[in-house]
């Protein structure tokens, strides 16, 4: 048998033995189990019909947080009043749901339901709602003997599935876990960033700080009156850009009770973020209490955020910061 037909017979050859390791693979109980275990809790398509969502905590003190979505947009409801809610996170949340992941039945029978956690009375419950229609409802229960692994079970059925357990974090922190607390929301989601500002003005007792956005770098005014005007050639580019991005991106521990606080002490300081398509963001800030934490408003918002010691000493900076060192 010569070169040329001794290969042509080599590769044939591993060729049907491939064949074969396919077929007997994919026909195998393993292969056939793991793609039954291949499942999604709601339909992708169902997701963008999503209007309310209830997330039964402890089914004892029975602690619910509530979401509402109202013009594209999802808010906390608690103590019924309404706050922004961190968008990337409730849309991650529903994506835990609709992305087709292995989730194997691990039970088929109603007896196994209160030794497994996803009993009404012991479980965790999430309800998805749409116009007049319930999405979604299911019981997540205990974790496995690994503890990376969660039982879960749809409403009015006896089967128990787990799967990786990625709803702890969802789990923790009550309402305030889900409260949007940046004083502007947008750069959550990246519809505001460093390149829309046109000018940032910080107005902090007697002095001023202005930052005007020139070819693309800042030129930077500051100081008591008179004000004095560095170049870019004098100010460290990167430092105020990153200070910018700390604007945008600032953000409070906690909402205080609008209806418990004197607007009219949120006076003390002012900064005016404006954005190149002319529109622009004004914030209050009350001045610091014995802590240095403050308390901030921003124009046309009926919430009040409280801002910790720490994030006041980002926001408020000295001119030489600024510098070119």
């Amino acid at each position: 048998m010569d070169y040329n037909k001794k290969k042509i017979f080599l590769l044939s050859l591993i060729g049907v033995l491939a064949l074969l390791f396919a077929v007997s693979f994919i026909s195998s109980p393993e292969f056939a189990g793991s793609r039954s275990a291949s499942f999604t809790w709601l339909d992708s398509k169902s997701s963008g019909r999503i209007t309310k969502i209830e997330i039964t905590l402890d089914a004892e003190t029975a602690e619910t947080i509530e979401l509402s979505k109202r013009e594209g947009r999802w808010f906390v409801l608690n103590n019924e009043k309404e706050y922004p809610a961190r968008q990337l996170r409730v849309e991650d949340f529903i994506g835990i749901f609709t992305t087709k992941a292995l989730w194997p039945v691990r039970a088929s029978g109603a007896s196994s339901h209160e030794r497994l956690g996803v009993d009404e009375a012991n479980a965790s419950r999430v309800r998805a709602y749409g116009e007049n229609i319930t999405l979604l409802d299911v019981f997540l229960g205990d974790n496995d003997v690994t503890g990376r692994e969660i039982y879960i079970r749809g409403a009015g059925r006896n089967e128990v599935r787990s799967g990786d357990n990625l709803f702890s974090v969802y789990l923790r922190g009550g309402a305030a876990g889900w409260y949007n607390l940046r004083l502007i929301p947008e750069s959550e989601d990246g519809r505001l960033g460093i390149d829309n500002v046109q000018r940032l003005t910080v107005l902090n007792l007697n002095e001023a700080q202005t930052f005007n956005k020139r070819n693309r770098q800042w030129v930077f005014t500051g100081g008591e009156p008179p004000y004095e005007t560095r170049s870019a050639e004098e100010t460290d580019q990167s430092t105020i850009d990153n200070y910018v991005r700390t604007i945008l991106n600032m953000e409070g521990d906690d909402f205080a009770d609008y209806d418990e606080v004197d607007l009219n002490m949120i006076t003390h300081s002012n900064i005016i973020v404006e954005f190149g398509n002319g529109s622009a963001r004004s914030i209050w800030f009350s001045g610091p209490d014995e802590s240095g934490r403050r308390l901030a408003r921003v124009d046309g918002v009926d919430y009040i955020y409280s801002i910790a010691p720490w994030a006041v000493q980002r926001i408020f900076r000295n001119d030489h910061d600024f510098e070119r060192q």
